[in-house]
């Protein structure tokens, strides 16, 4: 990756920890053990690995916080969902660090769960002796169905340690040079007559002679097409079923029990965060709802517009909003939490470019960047004997990861928006607590269990879907002494800055207490004496 002395001089000026930055590229597997095995050593950190990946990665989680833990609302921040965006790991892993360093504050009144890495085995493909950006776990799949696993990979063509592109002399081909920079190809325009030059692939030969290009990676299954939702049954890197990997059932079991989860943030392509979801009925009305919530696309809007004006840097022309197979999705969809999703980093816009990897390039010389792209190399191919072939293109890695010095700027950002996001869970408290005297030794109690938050108890999915557990109101009295009212009370959802009034009719003289919540909301409590 790119370097520079910003690095040290980061440190000095924000006064970082020095741990965060003891290499000057992205951190090594080995690396980032180190660094959580130093955040765990603060006494609010208990680091645990959930299991161990077909490549024998470990796939760490980190408990953040203090006091009851499990009775506080908790934020999930889930980094690696792709191994190739490794600036997911990084963001992860700083907002770790600056949690326990700085913000010990912030964890009194939440607990967070920060899942740094879910790649691991295809995150360590970049610091392998041939580059590409890769997906797949370490397990062993047949992706073309043929009988053989792995035997149509990708070839380092041109002997320079990554995977680009082969571009291919081709008159039917779909793509031609684009106009804004003669190093990049884009797709002819055939509805204005356009044709094709090129036909364009992967580096890589027909080792199977199927007339396929990389097919068949040295790869497994992909931790982010592997969920629940909207499964892409038959698609390669998903597996013959969703949540086939030991990764992808220890996460889930992980969180299926941690009832206290009112929100997840994941670093990933999806982007929710700098465009908020837009509702639609016919989806939301659907079997299989395709569509957010109408009440959950408020809460997303509201959200997005905390995240714009938090974070300095805009999305460049970017709109991913899910792919089939998707964490970011099961998060909301099938776990029913609020689930938020940003890249956390893109390519500024640069000299009003359209096209990203020729805005990637214009940005890169104007800065004298390196290693960014990859000449156009003329070689000759065994499959197309006949043809013009040449490897390059825009390096791997290149359009997802900031250099490394950049990437404590945009942690420091990020850390701020999840501590704000944090102080906005919801929140229940009781107000206007009232006894009146009935006579006959009986009173009347009244009080309002108010959610003092914009963000309501619990999503609109989460109520739809009856996962989330119901808000249960507590009265201890002695039973002979409660007249009128229920000792146990469940409330479905109690929205922003809204409240429900609570009313029993006790006997007798002496103590009694409420208590009112679920582990996602907070427990408020109140202590009466009669």
């Amino acid at each position: 990756m790119r370097k520079s002395l910003l690095t040290s001089l980061l440190v000095g000026s924000l006064g970082l920890s020095m741990s965060a930055f003891a290499q000057s590229d992205y951190p090594s597997l080995s690396q980032i053990d180190q660094r959580l095995k130093q955040i765990s050593s603060n006494s609010a950190a208990t680091l645990t690995s959930l299991t161990k990946t077909e490549g024998g990665k470990d796939i760490w989680a980190l408990k953040i916080g203090t006091g009851e833990m499990d009775e506080k609302p908790a934020i999930a921040v889930v980094g690696g969902v792709e191994g190739y965006q490794l600036i997911s790991v990084e963001l992860a892993l700083q907002f770790a660090e600056k949690l326990t360093a700085e913000h010990g504050d912030a964890l009194e009144k939440t607990t967070f769960y920060v899942f740094p890495n879910m790649s691991p085995d295809a995150y360590e493909q970049y610091f392998s002796s041939v580059k590409y950006e890769r997906r797949g776990n370490a397990a062993t799949v047949d992706h073309d169905r043929d009988g053989v696993a792995s035997e149509n990979g990708y070839t380092d063509l041109d002997g320079n340690g990554m995977i680009t592109w082969m571009r291919v002399e081709d008159p039917m081909g779909d793509y031609v040079i684009s106009k804004e920079d003669d190093r990049v190809l884009e797709k002819a325009n055939k509805s204005k007559g356009e044709s094709g030059q090129y036909s364009l692939y992967k580096e890589s030969k027909d080792d199977d002679q199927d007339g396929e290009f990389a097919e068949d990676l040295e790869e497994g299954i992909a931790f982010n097409k592997s969920l629940t939702y909207k499964f892409p049954v038959f698609e390669p890197l998903a597996g013959d079923m969703p949540v086939t990997q030991v990764e992808t059932r220890a996460l889930l079991d992980y969180l299926y029990n941690q009832w206290n989860i009112f929100a997840i943030v994941t670093f990933s392509p999806a982007n929710n965060l700098s465009s908020p979801l837009k509702y639609n009925a016919g989806g939301a009305n659907k079997r299989v709802v395709t569509s957010i919530l109408e009440k959950d696309q408020a809460i997303n809007a509201m959200v997005s517009d905390l995240y714009n004006e938090t974070i300095s840097q805009k999305a460049f022309k970017q709109n991913n909003q899910g792919t089939d197979g998707d964490f970011f999705q099961w998060a909301y969809f099938h776990f029913g939490r609020l689930s938020f999703s940003t890249p956390g980093y893109w390519t500024p816009e640069f000299k009003e470019k359209t096209n990203a990897e020729a805005n990637l390039l214009a940005w890169a010389d104007s800065l004298g960047w390196e290693n960014t792209f990859t000449p156009w190399k003329e070689i000759s191919h065994p499959d197309f004997p006949n043809q013009k072939v040449e490897v390059g293109g825009v390096n791997p890695f290149m359009m997802d990861n900031p250099p490394y010095e950049k990437a404590a700027e945009i942690a420091e950002e990020h850390t701020d928006f999840l501590l704000q996001l944090a102080s906005k869970q919801p929140n229940l408290e009781l107000h206007n607590l009232k006894t009146e005297d009935l006579g006959k030794g009986l009173t009347r109690v009244t009080v309002d269990l108010f959610n003092n938050s914009p963000i309501p108890t619990h999503s609109q999915m989460g109520e739809r879907s009856r996962w989330l557990r119901k808000i249960r109101v507590d009265i201890e009295t002695p039973a002979e002494d409660l007249i009128s009212g229920d000792k146990i009370k469940l409330i479905d959802s109690i929205g922003a800055y809204e409240k429900v009034e609570l009313s029993w009719i006790v006997k007798g003289n002496g103590n009694l207490s409420i208590k009112a919540g679920a582990a996602h909301t907070g427990i408020a409590t109140k202590n009466i004496k009669l």
